[in-house]
């Protein structure tokens, strides 16, 4: 669905003098190619409500009162980054929620990665929630309010999911890291692979404080629009060592963990944007849950 969808390749970089030339290992996963929605992503309900645009390089997706709709990946992976380019609903949003996730689809034992963009009243901020579910146990949500308004262009999503951290980016700024703690007992996912999903549905019930608000109906029908999918992983199945080379450009040093410049922006987001916090919620959780007291 992407101008260009690029399929885990690895890539070095080294300068000579001052111009820099693209080096590349000699370990190459999968090749980078060319691609449609209909090459690499399946509709997975409500086909009647999504339309391929731009040749097939983007898609809309409406919900109106008959239905939502969603896709996902003809492919699963283990590890990588997954990214795509999403504009959200304009104006008067209430009751929907859009989701960009990745789920490994086995149930209650499922493994998944969550961005929702919680619609909003208009001139409301959008809120964005992420979670994390390892082995079926999810209730790690966090919600930040969006700096800026998402309807009006298009903003990058990122999951960079390594053997290290998940980290969740909005444009280039880190607004969530979950480290892998397994060594004092947290869970981590990292057995199972999980495929790229996509939804937009009428979740009033819950969506936008709380369920006080609901859809608008005569304001239907709504609509997301997606493009530029960049997934850079390791397919399942495929090769096994794969998922296991250090070689694979995300498991490199530089993404062990953010950088300084990535830590700054992260804790200006979260001192000025974050309205939940699963981990400061004692009526939830009267003794923290270990993973936040682990830091980034």
């Amino acid at each position: 669905m992407a101008n260009m969808l690029h399929l885990s390749s690895i890539r070095a970089a080294f300068f000579v003098g001052t111009i820099m030339y693209a080096l590349a290992f000699s370990f190459v996963t999968v090749s980078g190619r060319p691609a449609t929605f209909v090459q690499d992503f399946r509709v997975t309900w409500s086909d009647s409500h999504i339309r391929q645009i731009d040749g097939g390089t983007a898609i809309q997706l409406t919900l109106d009162r008959n239905s939502g709709c969603g896709f996902a990946s003809k492919n699963q992976y283990l590890f990588g980054s997954f990214s795509v380019k999403i504009k959200l609903i304009p104006g008067d949003s209430a009751g929907t929620v859009t989701a960009f996730y990745m789920n490994s689809d086995t149930n209650y034992v499922r493994d998944e990665l969550d961005f929702e963009f919680l619609g909003n009243r208009s001139g409301q901020p959008t809120t964005v929630q992420t979670n994390v579910y390892v082995n079926g146990k999810g209730s790690r949500e966090q919600r930040i309010n969006l700096w800026f308004d998402p309807s009006i262009g298009f903003h990058t999503y990122t999951i960079r999911w390594t053997r290290e951290n998940i980290i969740y980016y909005v444009d280039d700024v880190p607004i969530r890291v979950f480290k892998n703690n397994e060594a004092i007992g947290i869970p981590y996912p990292k057995r199972q692979p999980m495929g790229i999903f996509s939804t937009l549905w009428d979740a009033d019930d819950w969506a936008t404080r709380g369920g006080l608000e609901k859809i608008d109906w005569s304001k239907a029908p709504f609509y997301t629009y997606y493009k530029d999918f960049d997934v850079d992983g390791c397919v399942v199945p495929g090769p096994a060592a794969c998922a296991f080379n250090p070689n694979n450009w995300w498991e490199g040093p530089n993404y062990r963990g953010l950088t300084p410049l990535e830590a700054r922006k992260y804790h200006w987001v979260r001192a000025n944007h974050m309205i939940y916090d699963y981990c400061t919620d004692r009526s939830r959780f009267p003794v923290a849950p270990p993973e936040c007291l682990a830091g980034i």
